[in-house]
């Protein structure tokens, strides 16, 4: 009898837990596809102010239903060198408060609809024409396999209670003294660790306190050992980061660990104030459909885990500059400059699609502004009589760089492109694919301008003076035409080619005129002909960066 108990019970706890965790995917993928642009517009106004970063990290946490995800996520920011430490740190606080909503969600009295709600969504998603309603269905439908997922660990657990032995297994961990309270602490802990998600053992961990197989002092402990389980995610992903990305992944550690030691050291207070705030008796039992039940139990457990976090954050608040310098005495830099790598962000981002297309833009933009600063240098150069060697390497380098950058752009997006994603997140992945390849060929011409001009000067010729002074007027042309593009792909401007296209005609004459005037002054044969050659390789070259830089502003008003 035990045996076919003990089989009944795992079918349906991991079944349940199953289409609990399915469900949280949905809820989170479905919410992310409707809140994506303002999920984008949140993580860009991230500043210094820790108060905005915590808020940022409580609405993006509510959204994609995972403090996990955030948590990564930010170590990814950290890595690529897009969020600074001590934004790091005030959107991870509000993380672990934005994951208490799970709690409340499951505090809704519909756990029986779940299955109907489910079934309901699921034909809006399967037959909506339009993809906002298909997502909205999505999110539903989620939550139903959240509820009906809830619902069938809830009657697994209820076996325990039939079964003498594993009732009596189950009763050994109480949290009735500071020693148990720990020994549940580290329990939930590790359970967390195991599934490597806080909303499926705080699942769980409801479904066995409304069944009254542990008592609510128990579940709570367990909650709160599940706020230290959940750093390892972040722990994980920030091997073989920057030196922020593991300062930021250490802070979450630092920052469960110390509010779950201080809140155990007070543990039974806690309970008791709790027990205040939440109206109803968390241990009288109500007798539904013949079964007995603790139906105020969720409501607790989720202002234990609600207040636990808030409080926290309210505790380190006032202190994260003193954190930073804490962690930067723990952590201390290399002595070399780190290079922030997109390809570590594969995993850290593909489960969230709209950011991590944010996060490529970002590297896109950074794409840009090199462009622009080795326009700056190879102007140096060319004006240099002596021309500066460490400059001309820093050159060399650059369009070295911007070559991997384009590899790694190109793997991330990809990558981004396999997984389900909306078609406007897919039709914007397919524009910054084009983008890095113009940016990385505009570099390419850059460097061969910088060749030519080397060239002749091995061969001891140099540009005609009149030749030197076009060209400067030319380059600072198409100088702020390259600028103007970059402003209007950080601004997402889709009017970016009308608006530069005053600028465009005027680098595309300028370019003729100057051809034609060159083909003329041949003709006193005053030119060497090594010098002619490299005069127009160069104006082809500029008419290249021109077309390139034209070709993005048309990726920018598609996107």
């Amino acid at each position: 009898m035990e045996f076919s108990a003990l089989i009944n019970l795992v079918f349906g706890l991991v079944g349940g837990l199953g289409i609990f965790l399915l469900g949280m995917k949905n809820m989170s993928d479905g919410m992310q596809a409707v809140a994506g642009a303002s999920l984008r517009r949140l993580i860009s106004i991230v500043t210094n102010n820790r108060l905005m970063a915590t808020v940022v990290g409580i609405i993006v946490t509510c959204v994609v239903q995972s403090s996990s995800i955030t948590t990564v996520m930010v170590v990814g920011f950290v890595n690529s060198g897009v969020m600074q430490l001590s934004q790091a740190i005030g959107v991870i606080m509000g993380a672990n408060v934005g994951t208490t909503i799970t709690g409340w969600i499951l505090v809704l009295k519909i756990g029986k609809y779940g299955l109907p709600l489910l079934g309901a969504a699921a034909f809006v998603f399967l037959f909506a024409k339009r993809d906002r309603w298909r997502y909205w269905a999505m999110a539903v439908m989620g939550m139903g396999m959240v509820f009906f997922g809830l619902e069938l660990m809830k009657d697994a657990c209820a076996i325990i209670k039939d079964t003498p032995a594993f009732e009596q297994a189950f009763q050994r961990v109480s949290a009735d003294n500071y020693l148990g309270v720990l020994k549940c602490a580290i329990a939930g802990c590790l359970l967390t660790t195991l599934v490597q998600s806080s909303s499926a053992t705080l699942g769980i961990t409801i479904s066995l306190a409304t069944q009254g197989v542990i008592s609510y002092e128990t579940a709570a402990a367990l909650v709160l050992g599940e706020n230290v389980g959940t750093t390892i995610t972040a722990f994980l992903a920030s091997l073989g980061t920057t030196t922020n990305a593991r300062r930021t992944a250490y802070f979450h550690i630092i920052f469960n660990l110390f509010g779950v030691f201080w809140i155990t050291l007070i543990f039974h207070w806690y309970i008791d104030l709790i027990q205040v705030i939440v109206p109803g008796d968390v241990k009288q039992a109500v007798v539904i459909d013949g079964e007995s039940t603790f139906p105020q139990t969720t409501a607790a457990i989720a202002a234990t885990h609600t207040v636990f976090n808030v409080v926290n954050m309210l505790i380190f608040l006032p202190f994260v500059p003193l954190f930073v310098r804490l962690l930067n005495h723990i952590v201390p830099a290399k002595n070399f400059k780190e290079k922030p790598h997109l390809t570590d962000l594969d995993i850290r981002m593909l489960e969230t699609p709209l950011l991590a297309i944010e996060q490529s833009r970002t590297e896109i933009q950074k794409m840009g502004v090199s462009c622009a600063k080795m326009m700056t240098w190879l102007q140096t150069l060319r004006e240099q009589d002596d021309p500066d060697k460490a400059l001309a390497d820093k050159l060399v380098r650059r369009e070295q760089l911007l070559d991997s950058m384009q590899d790694e752009i190109a793997v991330f997006v990809t990558d981004l492109l396999a997984n389900e994603v909306t078609h406007a997140v897919a039709s914007e992945a397919r524009q910054q694919i084009r983008i890095a390849d113009e940016y990385e060929s505009i570099s390419d011409y850059i460097l061969n301008m910088d060749k030519f001009d080397r060239r002749l000067r091995r061969n001891g010729h140099r540009f005609t003076p009149g030749q030197r002074r076009d060209l400067v007027e030319l380059h600072q042309h198409a100088c702020d035409y390259l600028d103007a593009v970059n402003e209007g792909l950080a601004q997402s401007n889709k009017n970016v080619l009308t608006s530069t296209e005053t600028m465009l005609r005027r680098l595309k004459s300028e370019i003729k005129q100057l051809r034609k005037k060159h083909l003329e002054d041949l003709s006193s044969g005053e030119i060497p002909p090594l010098v002619s050659v490299a005069y127009l390789a160069v104006l082809n070259a500029y008419s290249r960066v021109r077309d390139h830089a034209e070709n993005i502003a048309e990726a920018v008003a598609l996107i």
